[in-house]
Order: structure tokens, then sequence, then C-alpha cells
């Protein structure tokens, strides 16, 4: 790998001057903040001849470019990771030292960029990552949030969100583009236009906003290729100022429409339980996709136009690949058709033809409720003339039907895009893909037998599986260096460039000088974490106990109610008995809820409750900790996955996609406790099981379970010693001292029957844990554990997982 600067010394001279020309002061004057957004630059600017080297190359070869098109885009800090992929990091550490700081000194001051929230975003970042590595020509196209989601805070055991403000000090990545912006319109009259036996539609009136583009570098490991990730910022086509108003001393109301504006871009998931809710939402929906699609056709009209000014479109599907994340960048489709017929001329069949093979689509639920729909009233109102197209998308595959299909109506009630006075954005993603993937192999599975079994019926040849992957560079050798500087010191480190590198790690499964380095590198990480939490929480961990962790978004099926029912009845069963002696452990929680998700806030709520007594009882305080991480980002999930023993990922059989910390968790010799749910599947069969602590009821078990008789009553009944004293326990004002009673929580288990089955799997679970715990006696054999981890987590990087939307999906 060739390292941008040539020695410490050309570093450091280049990186003075740097902060000369660019902060106006000596290195020595300039603050942290302003050491960090000039060093940042300094390797922004070293990439971006890279960058330009990789688009010649691409016209030169006619290369595809594949489009990524997601709501969200959770990059994290990118200074230590670009250092790395750019050969820089070791001279720039030590140029930093000689110059009087240090590399983590400045890279505290990098803010987690608030474009994304949970698993969905990250692996999108992780597979700009991963195309960059790979070679492709990958750009993702997202939106840039003025204010991200939130930042959480805990008061008083309560989840609060207050403004997330990462943009306070600028962000030194990003490049605004104004001469790329677009015009974007919501509203207005659709007017047709015929000449002989064309015609096309045009709007007018509405309301015109600005895309404005900001382009940030996405640098691949080994320096040979950079490509960007353009986010979209909504600002007014032309400034309307009031003065009268503002003379007036109407402030506010002088610049409203720019406020307005402004506010498409302003938060990620705007509240859409309102009608402004989810007409902001929508905006944003296409907003970025009138912007990405537009941006997509500036470049190939550029590069496919003949001597005679006629454009190539036969070429489209072999020069681009657009590939849809989820439902929120559905009309991608529609919009494509739109343009490439009523601004290009194209007829209709070419356009459609050029739009199936051209657009793909990844599926991240088995909820049928999450499924993103519209009401039709205000989607046409909003986008008259996209909603045009999607009526005729629809009217045309509603004609496709014969009479040969026995079940005809059934078929299209479940596939149609318009029905029941909804348009379906799951239904209209599959219609205009020619790929239609699941996250991992028990996911697809039920995409093809439940959720999506009817297209699936009609058009099995779309359907396809692509296990996510992540970024082992970031999450295993940026994030936890003592135990990645151990795996390199045994095995090289081709594993940065190649994750199926550590089965080499195999042959250190009975190494006692090995595994004994692993215990040294796991308290030193520990360690980290454990300042970490008292500096955020107040809360003193002991690095001697078991870290058992649980980070992830809050929702009901991910179950961190019954993680938090485990210490509960634990922490009962101290008290009952004093000669009961658990192996001592510390849970940490992190994550989320939706600000309108109630049912999980309760339960954050219920987690920091049960932390202010257990933490506070000498009885069990030396035994059992609770820790509630505020925040989860990615900054401090790359202190916490190194430090993890213990991975909870506990979801309901069936429910989660796929998850990613499972994987992460994984690759940094956490053992998995877990159900045979999304990629725990897979990871039960790389680590083999008797690597893995699996627990609780199965798909199939679950589906009968809903299909047949369960009573939540029952369940309870027949465990009232253990079980039944933790529901008691909900609303007896046991935990009710910080923050009151959980009466909500306690309705949804026993009135609205335990949807999730918290109480079905409790008694496996804690089962399960205590089996788990009685093998961390032994060191050795539970470092022997994690080292099969670590060392079969290979498969699960999202360079592979990119390998295969390469091959199968985009063509490239």
């Amino acid at each position: 790998m060739e390292n941008i600067f040539t020695s410490t010394e050309d570093f450091k001279r280049k990186y003075r001057r740097m902060v000369e020309s660019e902060v106006g002061k000596d290195f020595e004057e300039a603050d942290d903040n302003e050491r960090l957004a000039t060093l940042c630059n300094l390797v922004a600017f070293r990439s971006r001849p890279i960058h330009v080297k990789n688009d010649a190359e691409i016209l030169a070869e006619k290369k595809k470019r594949v489009y990524y098109f997601s709501l969200e885009f959770l990059i994290g800090p990118l200074l230590e990771n670009y250092l790395l992929n750019l050969g820089a990091l070791d001279t720039v550490r030590a140029g930093l030292i000689e110059m009087g700081t240090t590399l983590e000194t400045l890279a505290a001051c990098e803010v987690d960029p608030g474009l994304g929230n949970g698993g969905l975003g990250r692996l999108a970042a992780c597979f700009l990552d991963s195309m960059a590595h790979e070679g492709i020509a990958g750009y993702g196209n997202g939106m840039r949030y003025r204010y991200g989601l939130f930042k959480q805070q805990i008061v008083d055991g309560r989840q609060v969100e207050v403004t997330d403000n990462w943009l306070a000090k600028g962000y030194p990545w990003e490049v605004r583009r104004p001469e790329s912006a677009v015009e974007v319109t919501f509203g207005g009259d659709v007017v047709r236009h015929q000449e002989g036996d064309r015609y096309w539609f045009t709007l007018e009136g509405g309301e015109r906003v600005k895309a404005v583009p900001y382009d940030i570098p996405v640098v691949g490991y080994g320096g040979k290729t950079v490509n960007k990730l353009r986010i979209w910022s909504a600002e007014p086509v032309e400034e309307a100022f009031d003065l009268d108003a503002f003379n007036d001393g109407a402030y506010a109301e002088a610049s409203k429409f720019r406020t307005d504006v402004e506010a498409i871009s302003t938060i990620l998931y705007p509240n859409d339980a309102g009608e402004h809710g989810r007409i902001l939402r929508l905006k944003q929906e296409y907003l970025f996709v009138a912007a990405g699609i537009a941006s997509i056709m500036r470049t190939f009209k550029r590069e496919n136009t003949n001597a005679d000014g006629t454009v190539n479109w036969a070429a489209f599907p072999d020069r681009v690949a657009i590939h849809t994340n989820d439902t929120h960048p559905a009309l991608c489709g529609p919009e494509l058709l739109c343009v490439l017929v009523d601004e290009e001329g194209l007829d209709y069949d070419t356009a459609w033809d050029i739009v199936t093979r051209s657009v793909s689509y990844t599926n991240h639920t088995v909820l049928p409720e999450a499924l993103e729909t519209w009401p039709i009233d205000t989607f046409r109102r909003l986008l008259p003339r996209i909603y045009m197209w999607v009526e005729e998308i629809d009217r045309r595959y509603r004609e496709e039907f014969t009479q040969e299909h026995g079940d005809r109506m059934d078929l299209l009630r479940d596939t149609a895009i318009l029905w029941d006075g909804k348009v379906r954005m799951a239904n209209l993603s599959i219609i205009c893909s020619h790929s239609v993937n699941g996250v991992a192999k028990i996911h697809t599975e039920i995409l093809e037998r439940e959720v999506l079994k009817d297209f699936y019926q009609l058009t099995p040849e779309k359907f396809n599986n692509k296990t996510n992957g992540i970024s082992f560079r970031r999450f295993l050798g940026n994030a936890n260096p003592s135990y990645s500087s151990l795996i390199t010191s045994a095995i090289g480190d081709g594993w940065l460039d190649d994750a199926s590198e550590l089965r080499r790690l195999e042959a250190f499964y009975n190494d006692p000088v090995f595994l004994d380095a692993m215990s040294a590198s796991k308290l030193e990480n520990k360690q980290r974490l454990a300042a970490y939490i008292k500096d955020t929480t107040g809360v003193v961990l002991d690095t001697n106990t078991i870290f058992d962790v649980q980070v992830k978004r809050f929702h009901a099926y991910k179950r961190q109610l019954l993680n938090i029912f485990k210490v509960m009845d634990l922490y009962n069963r101290i008290i009952a008995d004093p000669g009961f002696r658990p192996v001592p452990t510390s849970f940490i929680f992190a994550g989320k809820a939706a600000q309108s998700y109630v049912f999980a806030k309760e339960v954050i709520r219920l987690i920091n409750a049960v932390a202010d007594v257990v933490n506070n009882d000498p009885r069990a305080s030396e035994l059992i900790k609770v820790a509630f991480v505020p925040n989860f980002s990615v900054s401090n999930a790359e202190l916490i996955y190194p430090a993890a023993e213990i991975s909870e990922q506990i979801s309901t059989a069936g429910m989660e996609a796929s998850g990613t910390s499972n994987m992460k968790l994984m690759a940094n010799g956490a053992i998995t406790l877990g159900t045979l749910d999304g990629a725990n599947v897979e990871i039960a069969q790389m680590a083999g099981a008797e690597n893995i602590q699996i627990f609780g009821l199965t798909v199939d078990e679950v589906e009968a379970l809903k299909n047949g008789y369960y009573l939540a009553w029952d369940v309870y009944n027949g465990d009232r010693e253990r079980l039944g004293r933790v529901v008691d326990q909900l609303v007896d004002g046991t935990y009710a001292r910080l923050s009151g009673d959980f009466s909500m929580i306690h309705d949804v288990l026993m009135h609205q029957n335990d949807a999730d089955f918290v109480l079905k799997d409790f008694r496996s679970y804690v089962d399960a844990f205590e089996c788990l715990c009685g093998k961390y006696a032994d060191k050795r054999a539970w470092n022997r554990m994690a080292l099969a981890n670590t060392a079969n987590s290979g498969f699960f990087s999202s360079d592979r997982t990119i390998r295969e939307y390469a091959e199968d999906i985009w063509h490239v």
C-alpha cells in the first residue's frame, strides 16, 4: 500500500503549512477543533487526485456506475478509518506526537454525522466502504440532515430527545456543489402536451425547491479507489424574503418560505403521526430520489452522447445500476420512467425496459406493517406528475393478469401498487426492479414463503439472498487496536484486505500465550469502556465481571425487555437467597427509541429504573450492575464492541431481518447468546454450535403459536415464583422510585397477550444465560470460544456481500 505521505517529516511539513493557510495561525496557536478540521481537509485533499484518476478510468473503460439510494448513511467519524485505508495511520500518529499532540486527541473532536440512525444506515456506510475497496464505481445518494435524528439524553430514567447540532462547527469532509443543484417541484398542475403520436406531461406552478448536493469522499482500503457519498440539502429556488414584514417586526414571517423549504432536510424521520409530518417525510423521500436521478442523467448523457447529439439510451442498463435500500427510495422507478418519457422523449415500453433492467431493491423487514404506504390523496396532491406514472405502472401491471390465474383477485390484492386508498411502496419497489433480495438466509426464506409469497409465486427469478456484512477495517481494525495488533502479529495484516484470512487464527486455538494475550486485550478494552461509562453515566463497572452487551435500536421484537427481565430475576434470587452467587456480570444497554414509540421508551425507562435499584443495593451491586449508555452512535459503538464478552441477540425468531451488531460483536470475540433468527443462524453455522449459546422458540414454533393457542396468563401462572414475580414487580412499586411504575408494559404482556413471546422464552433464556456464564471461569476455554468466533467471522465481511451484489444483481 502506498502511503499518501512519503515520510513523517513530509506529513508534518504539509500539515503545518495547511494549518497556517487555512486557519491563519501557527500550528501551536490553533485549537484542537481547528487542527482536526485541517487534518481532515489535508487527507481529503490528498485523496482527490485518486478520485479524478478513477473517473478517467471509468470513462475510458466504460465501467458501470452503481448508485446506492438510502435515506440513511451512518458513516461515523472518518479520520482514523481513512488514514488506515490510505496507509498513513502510523505516519500521522507518529508525526502528531512529534508536533506535541496525539491522533487520539484530535479524533475525539470529530463528530458523528447525523445522517443515519441504526442498522440500515450503518449497512449503507459499510457498503460504500466495500464498493471502494473492491474497485467498484459506487456512489451513495442520500439526505443531508441539518440536525440528524436526535441526541438522546437520559433524564430521571427517561429518554429525552434534544437537538443533535452536528454541523455547529462545520463538517470538514464535505464539499458543497451548488453548480450541480437540481430543481424539484411539489404540487402544481399537470399539463398534457402532444406532438403527432407522442404525448408527454409537464408541471406548472407548485412549490419549487432547490436540492443542493454536498459530496463526501469514500476512501477505499489500499488507496486505489475514492468514490463519493452525495447528500442533498433543501433550499429555496429564489430568495423570498418579505422586507415589509421584517420592517413591521414580523421577523419570523419575513423568512417563513425559507424556513418551510429547509424543513425538508432538517431532521431524519420527522414524526409522521400527523398529516404535516407525513407530507414532510414524503417530500424528503421524493427530493433525494428526484435530485439523485437528475444527477445520474447528467452524468450518463455527458458520457454517452453520440457525435450527432443523440444519446445512446440502449446503453443505460449497461452503464447504470440504481439500488434502492428499503422502500424509502421506491420512487426511483417512476421518477426514472417520468424523466425518460416526459423529458427525454422515449416511448413508454423502451423507458420501462430501461427502468426494470437498472433498478434493484433490498427488503429489510418481515413486518407487513413496516412496509411503507402513503394515502393516495396525500401522494397525488404532493406529487401529481409522479402519481400519474405510478397509476400507469399499476394499470399496466393489472392488465398483465389473465384469466389463467384462478386466484387473480387474491394475487392483485396482495401485489397491486394501488389498493384500498394506499400507494404501497414495497409493491412499487418490487414491480420496478429486476432483483429483490433479503439480507439473511432465513429472512429471504420468510419473504419468499410468507411476506412476499405472491410476488415470489409470480416472479421467483427476481428473488435472491445477500446476507449482510460489516467493515472489518473499521469495527475490528480501527475500533480494537489491541486485538487487531495481536491478530496481525500472528497472521499478518492480510485480513484487513481479505477478512477470510482470519481463518488462519484456528492455528492458535490451543496456544496458551495467544489465549492469555487475548485476556490482556479484552481487559484493556473493558477498562476503556468502563472509563467512558463512568464519565457519561456515573456508573462504575468492575472490569473483572462479564460484560454482557445489548446495543441496538429499541423495538418490541428486539426484546430488550426480555434482557432486563433476566436482570430483575437475578436480583430477586440474590435478595431471596444470600447463598446464591451468580457469575458477576455487568449488563450494558444502548440504543434509541423512535420519538413516538411509547412502548420502546417505556422499556428504556424500565432499564434505568432497574439500574437505579440494583446499582444502589449493596446486597447485589458487587454481583450485578446495569448501565445504559446514552446516545448510541458509531463512536461509542467502537468502544462497546471490543469490550463485550456476551453478545445479546435475542429477537423473537423470524422477526429480525439480519442484524449487524451480531457480526461486529462476533468479530471482536464476543459469544452470541441468541435465538435462531436473522444472521444468528449463519453465525451458529460458521462459529460452530459449541461456540454460541442458542435458546428459545424457533421460527416454526413461533408461527405455530401465532396460528394456534397461546395465552400469556398460562405461562405466567406456570412460573409464579420467578417469572410471575418479575411481571408483578412492574406494577407493585419495586422499581417505581425513579420514575413510577410500568403498567403499560404489564398491559402489553398480560392483556395484549405478549405478542413477542417474552414470557414464553423467559425460562429458556435465563437457563441459557446461566449455562454460558458457567463457562467463564476457565478463561482459556472461554478465549478459545471467542477466538473461534473471530476466526470464523470473515464470511460476514461487507466486502463479500458487495462482491455478491456486484456479480448477481448489478452485473459490474
